[in-house]
């Protein structure tokens, strides 16, 4: 009697989803988060940005340091890691002056998820994110 040809098969079917599964899916999984690691970053340097240059160009008494530290850590960011510019076109002695443009420049990296900090690497796999925001302020403002 002759064997079928299904019986030498047999039992491969969970082992190939198996190990379709892992090759496939762990990547994926990893690109998610990382790519949901630097899309935070983006939009929470995006808002810090905004909103310091918007406060700036208010007027209003509120330090920037301190809008800086409320937006940033609202997105799970590090305030004190970020590196924020602030510039005034046309450059004037008290910065912001009425009629003038604000420039906020925020910038920041982001470690991609599970790099390791043995000899540099989550360093070297780090993803730089900056965001520009400009206000002008009106030129009938009264700054203090």
């Amino acid at each position: 009697m002759r064997r079928s040809r299904s019986s030498d098969e047999r039992g491969s079917a969970p082992l190939e989803f198996i190990v379709a599964g892992l090759v496939l899916l762990v990547p994926i999984v990893y690109l998610v988060i990382a790519l949901a690691a630097v899309q935070n970053a983006a939009l929470g340097t995006e808002a810090t940005a905004r909103f310091v240059a918007r406060t700036l160009a208010s007027g209003a008494a509120v330090p920037p340091e301190l809008v800086r530290d409320t937006i940033a850590s609202a997105y799970g960011l590090d305030p004190h890691r970020l590196e924020v510019d602030i510039a005034c076109v046309p450059r004037s002695d008290p910065c912001p002056a009425a009629g003038a443009t604000i420039v906020v420049s925020v910038s920041d990296t982001v470690a991609l998820p599970l790099a390791p900090e043995v000899l540099g690497i989550a360093e070297a796999l780090s993803v730089p994110v900056s965001a520009t925001s400009t206000y002008r302020v009106e030129r009938l403002a009264e700054l203090e």
